[in-house]
């Protein structure tokens, strides 16, 4: 039995995707300012989640602005740029990772600000950076089954209290290093939003095909990044992350292309946006074509699940017809997710 979850859609096209930048932009070297001290005791160089990361900036919300906000703004966008009006959408998913609260849902205020019908379902899913990926596969399912015309999904984030928080971990007097190496991975993160319109391909010849997608789990690793409310912070042991993460990219992409699968010459493989070590193992390790990654990470650091969509929506202004796109992404638990979109 194979150890992958294989999934093949007859009928569910991507109509649009849509990006949201948040407005502040907030360098690396901002951190090493506030952390400056630290450094100096603990003997380690200024620089480091530019030269360990390659990660310059990333983005903060401005004072009137939100997570939730950048999403609802995304969202309206996707469906003008799909030419779907609000009262056909039969699904609205909200994938983000931050939250203010644990209920209701975040998709509730989403789903008000947009003027959603009454009939659309919403609700949330939250599956760290592979909400996006999950929500799309549970959109263009529905719509396969014939329950749905149109879905959209969409994710806002906003890491900013987890900074402040590892932070004022770090600038303790008794922080070591060890500490300084399990809240690196939270200073990569950033701010930002995306939206996306699935739907029905057989009356959106324009759409882009969404072909299918693979998925594996490896929840033995569930302990490698855990991340709790502000307060506590999120904690990460990155090198575990990178080695359990990458094995599992690579047994499912094995498994993928033994069940019949192709991706050996995608024209793009948009990845999840984490670092430069992570984006240069996965191209050593898959034997893809580095030219065809798009990178964002530089200037918008890792933005959770509105990563990989967020760096679609950039990719997509470039893309002509008949090219094909493979969406690749690993999210916290272990798990990984792999989906095709013929464009």
């Amino acid at each position: 039995m194979t150890a992958n979850s294989s999934i093949r859609h007859r009928n569910s096209a991507l109509l649009s995707v849509t990006r949201v930048e948040a407005e502040e932009v907030v360098p690396s070297s901002h951190f090493d300012e506030r952390l400056k001290q630290t450094y100096k005791r603990l003997r380690m160089p200024k620089g480091l989640l530019e030269r360990l990361a390659g990660i310059r900036e990333r983005r903060y919300w401005g004072p009137e602005s939100s997570f939730d906000d950048g999403a609802t703004r995304a969202g309206r966008a996707a469906m003008e740029q799909a030419g779907v009006a609000p009262d056909q959408i039969g699904l609205m998913i909200n994938a983000s990772v931050t939250r203010d609260n644990f209920e209701p849902a975040v998709a509730v205020g989403i789903h008000h600000s947009l003027g959603l019908p009454r009939h659309a379902l919403n609700f949330d899913i939250t599956n760290a950076c592979l909400g996006f990926v999950n929500g799309i596969t549970v959109a263009s399912s529905m719509i396969d089954a014939g329950a749905i015309d149109y879905a959209l999904i969409v994710c806002g984030e906003d890491p900013s209290p987890w900074h402040e928080t590892a932070l004022r971990m770090l600038d303790d007097p008794e922080a070591t290093r060890e500490d300084v190496m399990t809240q690196f991975a939270t200073l990569t993160l950033g701010s930002g939003a995306a939206a996306a319109v699935i739907g029905r391909a057989d009356r959106h010849p324009e759409g882009h095909r969404i072909m299918g997608s693979v998925s594996r789990a490896g929840t033995e690793h569930k302990d490698l990044c855990v991340g709790g409310d502000a307060g506590e912070g999120m904690s990460t042991d990155a090198t575990g992350l990178l080695k359990h993460g990458l094995q599992l990219v690579t047994d499912a992409w094995d498994q993928a292309h033994e069940d019949g699968w192709d991706w050996a010459e995608m024209d793009s493989y948009v990845t999840h946006q984490i670092s430069t070590s992570h984006t240069n193992a996965i191209v050593d390790a898959l034997g893809i074509d580095p030219q065809r990654i798009p990178v964002t990470f530089p200037y918008w650091g890792n933005v959770a699940a509105a990563a990989l969509p967020m760096t679609l929506a950039l990719e997509a202004e470039r893309l002509r017809p008949g090219k094909r796109v493979l969406c690749m992404g690993v999210g916290s638990g272990l798990n990984t997710a792999l989906m095709e979109i013929a464009w």
